[in-house]
């Protein structure tokens, strides 16, 4: 088993085991979100937790199951595929990755 193997099996694992912790949380896992933890009280009551929470959930799924696919590709027809989906995981994550609080959490504020 070769090193870029062995990343994508340990990258996937792990985000697997943080949906699963997201998936078992549901609406209490909103807290695990980076910015998320850091709002008042009285602003975080403002989003949907649920929505934000499954979203994530999934995002780590999509990841694991990204990442799992280029670790058993890899092992079986040659690294390439380990460096491809890497590659192919961080076009994702940056796509979704969001510095303002206001584009990371807009979709999730209820409506007043």
């Amino acid at each position: 088993m070769s090193g870029w193997t062995i990343i994508c099996l340990v990258l996937g694992v792990g985000f697997g085991i943080i949906a699963i912790i997201f998936a078992l949380l549901k609406e209490k896992g909103a807290m695990l979100i980076s910015g998320f933890n850091t709002l008042p009280k009285e602003e975080r009551e403002k989003y949907n937790k649920k929505q934000m929470c499954f979203d994530i959930r999934n995002s780590f799924f999509l990841w694991f199951g990204i990442l799992l696919f280029g670790a058993v590709l890899s092992y079986f027809f040659g690294d390439h595929f380990a460096i491809i989906s890497i590659i192919i995981w961080v076009i994702v994550f940056i796509k979704d990755f969001h510095i303002d609080l206001q584009k990371a959490f807009g979709k999730y504020k209820n409506q007043e």
